[in-house]
Formats: C-alpha cells, sequence, structure tokens
C-alpha cells in the first residue's frame, strides 16, 4: 500500500492567519485532507489549495518542497 498523499511539506506552523506557513493549510483542511479517499478528492483538495496559496501569496517555497518530500517518500 502507498502512502497517502498529503499537501503537507512539515513545517506546520500555523502563524497566518490560522494558515500554516508551510503550505496554507488550516488545522480543520488538515484534518479533511486526510480523510479523503478518492483520487478526484485528493485531486480537488490541491488545486483548492494552490489557489489558495496564490490568492494568500508568499508560498513559491510549497512546490519544490512537496516535490522533494514526494521524492523522499
Amino acid at each position: 500500500m502507498s502512502k497517502k498523499n498529503s499537501p503537507c511539506i512539515g513545517v506546520c506552523k500555523f502563524k497566518r492567519d490560522g494558515h500554516c506557513i508551510g503550505c496554507s493549510m488550516t488545522k480543520k483542511q488538515k484534518e479533511m485532507s486526510k480523510k479523503l479517499k478518492k483520487p478526484k478528492q485528493t485531486e480537488a483538495f490541491f488545486a483548492m489549495l494552490v489557489a489558495q496559496q496564490e490568492e494568500m501569496g508568499g508560498y513559491g517555497h510549497w512546490q519544490g518542497a512537496y516535490e522533494r518530500k514526494k521524492k523522499r517518500s
């Protein structure tokens, strides 16, 4: 069984109005991401998260960090 895909990059510091400074998820979004079962749900969640990062700004580091994390998994 493969490891679940998560947008978390292991920073988990919720300092930007409740959003993680590493991935932009809120604690509630992080809980929700763990419950996603279907690939389409996960794909939609990632699309929402990337849009959220673009709206908030300051998350240019996430894509590279996420790709490195996937390679290690």
